[in-house]
């Protein structure tokens, strides 16, 4: 509570270690893969190629980044403080993650999205300065390079990864509910109640549509979910009016 930066995720990198030690203890840890894997590692780089039934494979998933880039966006301001939607702009926020998403998938590499355990750690930190996101970017492919330390982070049983999701996830929803708070959104008005309770049963249940192979879930079927209820829906409808004892008293 007291620390600053990186000490901030000590409780995060102590509950990690502490699961672990605990896993090995039951034998529910495989160094299998940690042996095979080689020092050096390199992706596999393959050339495109027009598949249409791939385009409509990655079609929800390349809806997915977008809308989460979005959120994400409206996110980390709020948690740093700046707007970032204006400076410099979603536009160009967005475009910039369209040209990385396009460069990666000219070597075969999968569509780029903005990262909400990052915000979560962001969160945690208070480190707001976009530096260190360059460092840790770089560091992160560097070590991407070393397959050993790829097959040791592959080691840690889900239980203990999903412990600390609960963390990070649980603060991007607490950032999202902040940010419905600081912009004044009423859910006592049934057109946004509707939404968000819509919304919100859809992601968490797990809500999927899909015609042969093409599928909407997750992120991707909530943005468009929300996007959609929020053009069709009248402003005017269900207006519910708080009623207070005076009110009833008159």
């Amino acid at each position: 509570m007291f620390a600053k930066g990186f000490l901030k995720l000590l409780p995060i990198v102590s509950g990690i270690l502490a699961g672990y030690v605990t896993s090995l203890f039951f034998g529910v840890v495989d160094f299998t893969p940690v042996v095979e894997a080689s020092w050096l590692s390199l992706p596999n780089f393959t050339a495109p190629e027009f598949n249409i039934n791939a385009i409509l494979f990655m079609l929800p998933v390349a809806i997915a980044p977008a809308v989460e880039h979005v959120g994400d966006m409206l996110a980390i301001s709020n948690v740093t403080g700046k707007d970032y939607l204006k400076k410099p702009g979603l536009h160009r926020t967005i475009a910039g993650d369209g040209v990385a998403t396009i460069a990666a998938s000219m070597v075969g590499a999968p569509p780029n999205t903005t990262y909400s355990e990052v915000t979560g750690a962001v969160m945690l930190t208070k480190a707001f300065n976009p530096v260190i996101m360059t460092w840790a970017a770089v560091t992160a492919i560097v070590l991407a390079l070393v397959g050993k330390l790829g097959a040791i982070l592959q080691t840690i049983p889900v239980p203990v990864m999903g412990g600390i999701m609960i963390l990070l996830f649980g603060s991007i929803a607490t950032v999202g509910l902040n940010t419905l708070i600081k912009n004044n959104v009423d859910l006592h008005k049934s057109r946004n109640l509707v939404i968000v309770a819509i919304t919100l049963v859809f992601g968490i249940g797990g809500m999927a549509f899909g015609i042969g192979d093409f599928s909407l879930q997750g992120v991707s079927l909530c943005g468009i979910v929300a996007i959609i209820l929020n053009q069709i829906l009248p402003h005017d409808l269900g207006e519910n009016k708080v009623v207070d004892n005076a009110q009833i008293e008159d």
